[in-house]
């Protein structure tokens, strides 16, 4: 058990730095806008989700080969862009089990004031 946990560790390791390889060798305007994206995840609790980071780097690849601008890419509201990004991969992060937290309170509160719809 214990050589598995260090092999997979050694594992998210090297993703890891191939995905930084990877957004190293975007164009700077895209290289600037994944870092911010990548510093935003980080952050807000979803560090931890590999294949989060390798399809983001996907599609910013993809976005600078066929020329899409980043504003397209990531629309008027890039909070509102990488949080529904982020969404689509549900990982133990932190944030999201004090979101499971906070909306599990509010029910419990709402049945004891009988107002629970």
């Amino acid at each position: 058990m214990f050589i598995t946990k260090v092999i997979g560790d050694l594992g998210e390791k090297r993703r890891w730095r191939q995905y930084k390889a990877r957004a190293k060798q975007l164009p700077p305007a895209y290289r600037a806008a994944i870092e911010a994206c990548e510093r935003y995840l980080m952050i807000f609790g979803s560090a931890g989700n590999m294949s989060m980071y390798e399809d983001l780097v996907d599609l910013f690849e993809q976005s600078a080969t066929d020329g899409t601008p980043i504003r397209v890419v990531v629309g008027e509201d890039p909070v509102e862009f990488i949080e529904t990004f982020a969404g689509n991969y549900k990982d133990d992060s932190w944030m999201n089990r004090e979101r499971d937290k906070l909306t599990s309170a509010i029910d419990r509160a709402a049945r004891d004031d009988g107002t629970a719809g």
